[in-house]
This record gives C-alpha cells, sequence and structure tokens, in this order.
C-alpha cells in the first residue's frame, strides 16, 4: 500500500507536468492531476461511465425538475445525468408532470417562510447500477432531499446543495421531526461524492446507511451558514423577530429570561448540527457492512459527526474540521441563559464532537486538522461501561488547536489530546482486514487550509474542466 507525504520534489515534478498548484489561476484546473483520482472504500467504482453527450439515449442534459423526473424514473436506463443549471426542486415549485416518481412530497415546512412557499420534495434513485450524476459548471440544487437506495456505482460530482433548513419549534430545538438530509445512502454499493458543497441543513448532510458500503466523499465542503444580512438563517430569524408571539421558543429566547439578542441567535443557530451519520440504527447487523472514505473535505462550523459511525469501517485522511465560529458563538450563551433555557425543555446551544466512532466500529484518522472542536475524538454515545457501544478509533499525525492552544501528534501520544473518550479504549484494529484494501497519497497537515481553501479547492464550482473529466475516476 502507497502512503506518502507528497514533498517540495513531488510539488517541483507536478510543475514540471503541467499538474495546476495553488499558483494557478482562480477556477482553472489541468486535466491529468492525480489529486483528484477516485480513491477511497469506492475505488472501482465507474459510474455511468464515459459517454459521449450525443448519445442521448443514456445521456441527458437536465434543464428543469421535469427532465430530471424522467432521467431518474426507475428504469430509465439513463447513465450521464448532466446537470445544466441550478434548480428549484421544492413540491410547490416543480411542474405537476414531474410530481412524480422519482419524485415525492416531503415533510411540510413549518416555519422558514421560503419554505413555506416552495414546499420540499424528496427523490429517490433507486435500482440503479451505473449511473454518474454532474454540473460542468457547479450548479445548485435547492429544496429537495436525494434518496440513493438500492443502487451501485454512483457517482455524484461539482454540486451544491442548499435550502434546506428551517427553524424548530415542533421538537422544542431538538430538530427530530423533518428528517431533511441532502443525501442519504441505503443498501447501495459503490457511491462517490466529489467536489461538492453541503449549506446547512435541518438534519444529516450526507448520511450512509443499512449496510451502504464503498463510499467515497473527496474535495468536498460541508458548512454552516454565514449569518449575512440575506443568508438563509438571518431570513428566518426576521421573519420570527417580526411575529415573534407566532414561534414561542423563539420569543422565550428574545425575553428577558433569557436576554438573547437576535444577533446573538443568528450566530449560535448559524452552524450545521450534524455532518454524517453512518449507520442510523443501533447494533443493526447490516452495520458490519458500512464503509466510507472521507478525504480532502473542508467542515465549516459543523458542531457533529464527522463521521458519526456504528460499526463498519470508515478512513479520513487530509480533512479540516474548523469550528472557530460555532465556538465562539457558544460563548454568546452564559451558564444561567443555559439553565433557563433547559428549564423550558428548550435545546438551544452548540455541540462540539468530532470523529466518533461506536459499536465496534473503526475509525481512523490521518493528517488532518481539527481546530476549534471540545471533543475532537469520541468513542462511545450511548454508556461509556458498556463496551458494546464502544468503538475503536485512532488518529495519526493530526494538528490540533481548541482556544489557541496546539499539539501536533497521534492519539495514543502521551497526554495527547486526541485520545478517545469517554469510554476505556479499545485497541484499533480494521474490521474484516488487516490492512486498508487500497493506496492513497497523503499530504502533510500543515498544507490542508491553503489547499482546502484556495479558489481551486474543496466544494463545487472550484474547477474549469471539459465535461469528459467530470465522467472520468482517474487522470
Amino acid at each position: 500500500m502507497k502512503r506518502t507525504v507528497r514533498s517540495l520534489c513531488s510539488t517541483a515534478l507536478a510543475l514540471t507536468l503541467g499538474f495546476t498548484l495553488l499558483s494557478a489561476p482562480a477556477g482553472v484546473q489541468a486535466a491529468g492531476n492525480a489529486d483528484y483520482n477516485l480513491t477511497g472504500f469506492s475505488q472501482g467504482n465507474t459510474g455511468g461511465g464515459v459517454i459521449s453527450e450525443s448519445n442521448t439515449a443514456v445521456y441527458k442534459k437536465v434543464y428543469n425538475a421535469t427532465d430530471l423526473a424522467l432521467a431518474l424514473k426507475k428504469n430509465s436506463g439513463v447513465k450521464v445525468v448532466e446537470i445544466m443549471n441550478d434548480l428549484n426542486l421544492g413540491w410547490n415549485e416543480i411542474p405537476s408532470a414531474a410530481q412524480t416518481s422519482p419524485f415525492a412530497k416531503h415533510n411540510d415546512a413549518l416555519t422558514h417562510p421560503v419554505l413555506k412557499q416552495t414546499g420540499v420534495s424528496k427523490i429517490t434513485v433507486d435500482g440503479f447500477n451505473g449511473l454518474t450524476i454532474f454540473s460542468a459548471n457547479g450548479s445548485k440544487i435547492k429544496h429537495a432531499a436525494i434518496s440513493v437506495k438500492r443502487s451501485s456505482n454512483v457517482i455524484i460530482r461539482n454540486l451544491e446543495f442548499d435550502e434546506l433548513w428551517e427553524w424548530d419549534e415542533s421538537t422544542k430545538g431538538d430538530y427530530d421531526k423533518n428528517d431533511w438530509d441532502y443525501i442519504t445512502l441505503e443498501e447501495s454499493s459503490g457511491v462517490w461524492i466529489d467536489h461538492c458543497t453541503f449549506n446547512k441543513a435541518y438534519d444529516g448532510l450526507v448520511d450512509s446507511k443499512k449496510g451502504t458500503s464503498g463510499v467515497t466523499i473527496s474535495w468536498s465542503t460541508f458548512k454552516g451558514d454565514d449569518g449575512s444580512s440575506n443568508s438563509w438563517v438571518t431570513r428566518q430569524i426576521n421573519e420570527m423577530e417580526a411575529n415573534k408571539a407566532s414561534y414561542p421558543m423563539y420569543n422565550y429566547l428574545r425575553s428577558s429570561a433569557v436576554g438573547l439578542s437576535k444577533e446573538d441567535i443568528i450566530a449560535i443557530a448559524g452552524s450545521q448540527k450534524k455532518g454524517h451519520l453512518v449507520g442510523a440504527t443501533s447494533l443493526e447487523s447490516a452495520n458490519a457492512n458500512l464503509s466510507i472514505t472521507l478525504h480532502h473535505n473542508l467542515y465549516k462550523d459543523i458542531q457533529d459527526r464527522m463521521p458519526r459511525l456504528r460499526g463498519g469501517n470508515a478512513h479520513a485522511y487530509n480533512i479540516i474540521m474548523d469550528a472557530t465560529n460555532a465556538r465562539a458563538a457558544q460563548t454568546r450563551i452564559t451558564s444561567g441563559m443555559a439553565a433557563a433555557i433547559a428549564s423550558k425543555g428548550y435545546k438551544f446551544g452548540i455541540t462540539s464532537n468530532g470523529a466518533i466512532s461506536t459499536e465496534s466500529g473503526a475509525v481512523l484518522v490521518e493528517k488532518s486538522v481539527i481546530k476549534d472542536v471540545q471533543y475532537p475524538v469520541r468513542n462511545n454515545q450511548t454508556d461509556p461501561t458498556n463496551a458494546t457501544y464502544t468503538g475503536k478509533i485512532r488518529v495519526a499525525d493530526t494538528i490540533y488547536s481548541l482556544d489557541g492552544s496546539s499539539f501536533r501528534g497521534s492519539s495514543d501520544t502521551a497526554g495527547s489530546p486526541l485520545a478517545p473518550v469517554p469510554a476505556a479504549i479499545k485497541p484499533f484494529s480494521w474490521n474484516g482486514f488487516s490492512t486498508l484494501p487500497y493506496s492513497y497519497q497523503l499530504d502533510d497537515p500543515s498544507t490542508l487550509n491553503a489547499r482546502l481553501t484556495a479558489s481551486n479547492g474543496a466544494g463545487a464550482g472550484k474547477l474549469s474542466w471539459s465535461k469528459d473529466n467530470w465522467l472520468k475516476t482517474s487522470y
């Protein structure tokens, strides 16, 4: 297995060969850069293959919801779906011709003024073997949740997902009603999600469950809301500020009993609660099949689950968990405020967890950056005294900083702040194999921030490629 830290020599070689690195023009990336090869547990995934767009029987260009419904209908035979422009896919904003399988009406929005108008759709991609969904220009999909079921060799690339969050009054801030995830993978094998951007969502961002295996998520950005004057969260808070009596929880937070300002609430609500749930049901037998690789992803102000694994195997390398803004926002809630909020059964605050392994799952985090996450490594979420619920987790050569203090090392370094909590540590080993079944190349973690946040770094719309490059899996 090849695992190397890229050196100055390899950088010079890349430049000699014409690969685009940090000095390249913004948004331009030369084909041939092996950094973007498919690796991880999804290695071998072919997607829909490299198909000419002139083959209109299996290559579909999608301009609207009706086009998408036809392309993703079960047994359509379509292999490549190219999203040509931004798509607003809420149930109330798509035409009746699209209100059919694979589209379905999702749970009704209750509080966000935009979603109450547009509605929310669920799109079920069911029974495909070999499918690539991509955009050449980083198009945005809004107001929809995608569920991939009983499928294999699926690739999703260069898409942005947005506007799937609303304030939760119905479960008092527990966010346990709408079940809106941007992407959910179920009973599937071989899924690659690459160069995508995921904005704040009501529930999870990308969840994998029911024994789904062979997943790789790479070069993607996951982020909270920025709190700007017209941001998605700000629009929600403005609506409630103007109608406090209609929103008991919000009204209480703004009352003298708690004393939070509108600006406080925007800042605290801005970060994303959950990242990746891998294995939704505790101690489910299918959890043993779970496998996921996360690499070169930027998690910006995500509060939890990067990932959260139940059984199976997860490998995270060269990722950034940066919760700086979330950490700062947390200080706006005093201990007195927290007590007043809890006294009414409301949940409003910020969780601060990083990578989590439970139920004998194996998680390896390598050469990554974790910033301002209070509990960066956890190994039990249920009962620390019951080893059945404890997972195996190891961190190797990772940079960790919290409130200005910094550490670089591994979870087993003496005195390491990356040692798993709260249960007794289980020795690390993979489940079902002794070494990872794929090769991969590691970057030094000190280079990650510049690389992943660059104009040509992680996320959708960062690479200007010919279309056929999005259909390839190696360069």
